[in-house]
């Protein structure tokens, strides 16, 4: 049955009835000679009442069983952005033909036909480019077919969570194989508006009840939801179906496109899975995407996903149009030995290539689990291994840009495993178990690698949670074992078929390396790529600061640095520990690892450090005399205080204990030594002093407002309380499918005024080119150029007077004897924030609450900021991975809940 296009009853939520028009067009395929009738949402009128020029057009398609209405937040924002003044873009919103309150037509309508029906209406819109195409679910198929079919007027597409290609031989999500069960087809799609309740019950956060009922507008009748049941019964499922041929002709078109391109995804999706993301993003290599995490199958429901597409054509406007744009789109990155300043790039194999010969220890492993004594293998061996490995990888079909992630503890196989992919240009993804069982899985999936290489723990977590990748065990499993974890082969089979030793052309510097993964300690764990030249660049910067010689030795209790010892052509071990949980290295294990590798320079992680001091007690007259040729002591993973620097230095009497500064995005800034944290101690900077920059690396301070952000222009100016931005030759290159969060971690910088009127002259050598972070972190820079770090730009507690950093007042509350460990934190509406502070006491309180009078005292006596309330508590949460970073955020929800009146419960 026919039924005419109409227009949306007013008052619909967010949606402004001005937009919306019907229009006639001449059909064609199946419709030709037939004129059918669209329902639009179209801002074309109202941007030529503006007067405004258009840049171009955006044409938006909904998916199954939404309708236009899914795009009213950019129909709206775009115009309020071209009344500001931005770039105007037309936006065109269609309703499918059976779909939305576009014209039922009970015509038949397969893929081919949609696309068809797409090009017809433009055709009568009179569309001409720069068009770029917006689609979701099933929009984003038949828009990326109008893309493909229209070259002349395409400049970009944009999608949201859809799919062009669904692998064979694997069964559709589980939600479209009930909908699309012969017998359940109808009643769930049709006759019951079951499908689109359950697709309006994916928006996370639930949707208002209004919002729905505008969803369910256009289908309140069987006869309005044929088009439903009719999307659901073309989904090409495998060869036979009526429009596989038209999505692959689609899929393969969608990987010649060279235009701009971006994607938004939510990863909760139980129909478009990350899977099909990985498909897209190999089809298009160069777009930007962001995944949401939280977000899933109704990202325009879930997330601001208007701001993130006007930002990005905003961007892109040169791109897109030939016109000028805002553009942060970065230039081409030069090769490293054209870069001013660079050291010649060596691969970070380099010195494991010049010692293959060589039969002294390369890596030793003292986590030997109930094995006798610690596992030693040669740079012969090593050089051996990582070259058999890597051949065979590549006769598996392992190739360059595969992901491989890696489930493996430090030790000699996760060294052999990483150099072995490093060579033949697979990327690395090192998600470590520190991240947590919920963590890791983000991390993995997040990622989606090609290939999982784990243990035995590792593995059966990959097949218990769904975790991508072609499964390699790093020992040879029983054949049943194998088989229920589904396993291909193993290290060592895969070691023989690489037996020639023959490995594949070596990578380009600038091509993708390693993905680690930041701490989660503020929001989920991120990943962040370095590129071959990158990591190259931070293996120069730690051998060349620290005098890293192959004499040296090292001792790597913190993971981020376990595999760096061949590449610094030293020999290096791991003590023995759970690596993930560093609280649980002692003293004893330490002395153990100096004595095994006769190492002259030890990392420690600040939680590893806490444990070391705590047992220190166990060492034996000959742990002691190991312990007194260790030459440099690092605290790295975050800064600590001269107390538990200096406790840890003296079990390392001759020693230099440093702590330097950096993140996973850049992991080693600045530095700072025992005597010149002594040394600030007299000065009246608050917060943690880390000393000045590593080599050529680069600081500066971004001021914070009056409402904490980061506005203030980057400069080097002494006192200014601000963000704390970073450049470094090792700096990441980018986040993973983080977009979104690369735009507003890259800061521009610009010459500043210091307080003589002069150039700033940090500011003012800031070259062209120079790749700048911003860190999250807050502090500010002392007349000498050292940074002082106070704390977390989240954390910054925005009173009436103005922002206050948590770290100062956390070091005054910390010199109360009572006091082990201190946070504070706000609490009230932003703006008018009051602090306050939150303790572990010595000896632990039994149960959290308000501290006694004498300590409340005691603490709010020893600093300058008014504290509103003094609590305490028997630990302080920390992160997983560091066990030292204090969650304020966390804190901050758990006091306003106790100062409220809720239950004492810990934090």
């Amino acid at each position: 049955m026919s039924h005419s296009a109409a227009l949306p009853a007013p008052g619909l939520p967010g949606l402004e009835a001005r937009f919306s028009r019907v229009l006639s067009v001449p059909g064609r395929g199946t419709d030709d000679g037939i004129t059918r009738e669209w329902h639009l949402l179209d801002t074309g009128d109202e941007l030529a009442r503006l007067g405004v020029p258009v840049a171009g057009t955006v044409l938006a398609v909904h998916g199954n069983p939404t309708w236009s209405y899914l795009w009213r937040r950019l129909i709206t924002e775009s115009v309020r952005a071209a009344e500001a003044g931005s770039p105007a873009w037309r936006v065109v919103a269609v309703d499918q033909l059976e779909m939305g309150f576009s014209q039922r037509t009970g015509t038949h309508r397969p893929l081919a036909q949609r696309v068809v029906d797409l090009a017809a209406c433009t055709d009568a819109l009179g569309l001409n480019g720069p068009v770029v195409t917006l689609g979701h679910d099933w929009g984003g198929v038949v828009s990326l077919g109008w893309a493909i079919d229209h070259p002349a007027e395409l400049a970009g597409v944009m999608l949201l969570n859809t799919a062009i290609h669904h692998p064979e031989g694997v069964p559709l999500p589980a939600p479209l194989r009930v909908a699309g069960a012969r017998g359940v087809l109808a009643a769930s799609t049709v006759r019951t508006p079951a499908f689109l309740e359950t697709t309006l019950a994916l928006a996370r956060p639930a949707l208002e009840g209004a919002v729905k009922d505008a969803y369910r507008a256009p289908y309140r009748s069987p006869g309005r939801r044929e088009g439903i049941g009719g999307f659901v019964a073309d989904i090409p499922a495998d060869r036979r179906s009526e429009s596989f041929s038209e999505l692959e002709r689609i899929a393969s078109g969608v990987a010649a496109l060279g235009v701009p391109a971006l994607m938004l995804w939510g990863p909760e999706d139980p129909i478009f899975s990350d899977r099909y993301l990985d498909d897209l993003a190999d089809r298009l290599p160069h777009a930007d995407i962001h995944r949401f995490e939280g977000a899933g199958h109704l990202l325009a429901e879930d997330r601001p996903y208007a701001d993130a597409v006007l930002a990005w054509l905003g961007d892109n406007l040169d791109r897109l149009t030939g016109a000028p744009a805002n553009s942060r789109v970065p230039a081409p990155r030069p090769a490293p030995s054209d870069e001013p300043g660079h050291a010649p790039f060596t691969p970070l194999w380099h010195r494991l290539d010049e010692r293959r010969d060589d039969e002294a220890i390369a890596v030793a492993d003292m986590t030997t689990r109930g094995k006798a004594g610690p596992r030693r293998v040669s740079w012969r061996q090593l050089d051996d291994r990582v070259r058999a490995i890597a051949s065979g990888l590549s006769r598996i079909g392992v190739r360059k840009g595969h992901r491989v992630s890696l489930l493996i503890p430090p030790g000699p196989t996760l060294t052999a495993v990483v150099y072995a992919c490093l060579r033949i240009g697979a990327v690395v993804v090192v998600a470590d178990a520190g991240l947590g069982i919920r963590g890791l899985t983000r991390a993995v999936r997040g990622s989606w690698p090609d290939f999982v290489i784990g243990e035995a723990p590792g593995l059966i977590a990959a097949r218990a949670l769904g975790w991508p990748g072609v499964r390699i065990s790093a020992a040879r499993l029983p054949k049943v074992s194998a088989g229920a974890l589904r396993v291909s082969c193993s290290l060592g089979e895969i070691a023989a078929l690489g037996a020639d030793r023959q490995v594949p052309e070596a990578p380009d510097p600038r091509d993708d390396a390693a993905i680690l993964f930041t701490s989660g300690s503020t929001g989920p764990a991120k990943g962040v790529i370095y590129t071959h030249a990158q990591l190259s660049a931070l293996r120069d910067v730690l051998g060349s600061h620290f005098g890293v010689t192959a004499d040296s030795g090292l001792v790597t209790g913190f993971a981020p640095f376990a595999l760096l010892g061949p590449a610094l052509g030293t020999r290096s071990v791991t003590p023995d520990m759970d690596v993930s949980s560093p609280r649980t290295l002692t003293a004893t294990a330490v002395a153990a690892a100096v004595r095994e590798s006769d190492a002259r320079i030890v990392f420690l992680s600040p939680a590893a450090i806490l444990n070391v001091v705590a047992t220190s007690g166990d060492l034996a007259p000959e742990d002691r005399a190991a312990l007194a040729h260790v030459e440099t002591f690092l605290s790295t993973g975050a800064p600590i205080g001269a107390g538990l620097l200096a406790s840890a230095g003296e079990l390392m009497p001759n020693a230099t204990p440093h702590t330097p500064y950096g993140m996973t995005e850049c992991l080693l800034v600045t530095d700072v030594t025992l005597d010149g944290i002594r040394s600030a101690a007299d000065e009246p900077d608050a917060g943690v002093c880390v000393g000045p920059p590593i080599g050529s690396n680069r600081v500066l301070i971004s001021a914070l407002d009056a409402d904490g952000r980061a506005t203030g222009i980057p400069g080097s100016g002494p006192g200014v309380l601000g963000e704390i931005v970073v450049s470094a030759a090792h700096l990441k290159d980018h986040y993973d499918r983080l977009w979104l969060t690369d735009r507003d971690a890259e800061r521009e910088t610009a010459t500043d005024q210091d307080d003589a009127g002069a150039p700033d002259g940090a500011a003012a050598a800031a070259g062209a080119g120079e790749r700048w972070h911003r860190t999250g972190d807050v502090g500010h820079l002392d007349a000498r150029g050292r940074l002082w770090v106070e704390g977390r730009m989240p954390h910054v507690i925005v009173a009436a007077t103005g922002p206050i950093a948590p770290v100062g007042p956390e070091q005054d509350v910390e010199l109360v004897a009572a006091v082990r460990r201190a946070a504070v934190v706000g609490i009230g509406p932003h703006g008018l924030r009051q602090a306050v502070a939150v303790v572990e006491t010595v000896p632990p309180t039994a149960r959290p609450g308000l501290a006694g009078p004498e300590l409340s005292g005691a603490v709010r006596a020893s600093t300058n900021l008014p504290l509103v309330a003094v609590l305490a508590v028997p630990r302080l949460p920390t992160d997983i991975r560091h066990n030292s970073k204090i969650d304020r955020s966390r804190l901050s929800r758990w006091a306003e809940r106790m100062l409220a009146g809720g239950r004492p419960v810990a934090p």
